[in-house]
């Protein structure tokens, strides 16, 4: 059975790089475009994947043109793909622009990802089950989140982006919980705590409330574990941006093979800092992660 089993999404990434973001209303010429393997699920598999890690998928894509695209780097860096539905319509689409100070906006049409459901996850509980770490986001139905964390036997690790409504009993399943700066006000609010505005405080305010551990990434500022009474704050990795697009995915797959590896929390954390920084000096998400022995940016 697979070291990591990651539930989640599969989408194609229709990308467009343009010199600013548009104001609402406004037409703009972009620089360059194309369509890439994309989903935060594939994402964070590929990311596990290309450092060494053992890595089966769980999720769904579509009957369309998109579905190769979609699966290409999953298929090229040996993810198994035994738990993949193809599903009659389409497959999930991320629609991002890419601006030239490295920032972006995303829009995801969920397609194939929304028939992961308890269903189709419980027809995997076998593979999750058997898998020593348990991945999961927010891009696939509520259902089956939960029926994932019912699976697993081994240790779950959430990356709740987007922040959606999931039952609270199953997020504090995770360890760690792993959101970003924003996500974190988010969860708080979810949580019916009012957000703080240092991401320590809310790294220990999430604790408090009763996570087992938490990971706060924020960019360029590096990120924030909390484990019991102890919040480490990593440094960032100084590096030009190009292209923020999946970094914090590269950074959720590379603390996961960490995991699996036998690292403890914050040192896990601190190599994935190093790969989400690598991620964001190149375009795109999968296409942009290190592959293992690939030379990572220090701290």
């Amino acid at each position: 059975m697979s070291a990591i089993a990651v539930v989640g999404s599969i989408n194609a990434d229709l990308f467009v790089l343009v010199q600013r973001h548009p104001e609402p209303g406004e037409t703009l010429i972009g620089s360059d475009g194309g369509v890439s393997a994309g989903g935060k699920g594939a994402n964070q598999a590929v990311a596990a994947a290309r450092l060494g890690a053992d890595v089966r998928m769980v999720g769904a894509v579509g009957e369309d043109a998109y579905a190769e695209a979609a699966l290409e780097h999953l298929r090229s860096t040996g993810v198994d793909l035994s738990d993949v539905a193809v599903e009659p319509g389409a497959t999930g689409l991320a629609v991002i622009t890419v601006s030239a100070d490295g920032e972006n906006t995303i829009i995801v049409v969920p397609g194939a990802n929304a028939s992961v459901d308890a269903a189709r996850v419980s027809a995997a509980a076998e593979a999750i089950s058997g898998a020593g770490i348990v991945l999961l986001q927010g891009e696939i139905p509520a259902s089956g989140f939960s029926a994932a964390v019912r699976a697993a036997t081994g240790r779950v690790v959430v990356n709740l982006a987007p922040v959606v409504p999931v039952p609270l009993g199953d997020l504090f399943a995770a360890d760690p919980l792993v959101v970003n700066e924003h996500e974190a006000g988010l969860v708080l609010k979810m949580l019916g705590t009012a957000p703080v505005a240092s991401e320590e405080r809310m790294a220990a305010l999430l604790i408090e409330l009763g996570f087992h551990s938490v990971v706060i990434t924020r960019g360029a500022r590096g990120a924030v574990v909390a484990e019991g009474a102890r919040v480490e704050v990593i440094p960032p990795a100084l590096v030009d941006a190009v292209d923020s697009t999946g970094a914090g995915d590269a950074f959720v797959g590379a603390l996961v093979y960490r995991l699996a590896e036998g690292d403890a929390l914050i040192p896990a954390a601190r190599f994935a800092a190093r790969v989400g920084a690598f991620a964001a000096t190149r375009r795109g998400a999968q296409t942009s992660y290190p592959a293992e022995g690939d030379a990572l940016p220090e701290l």
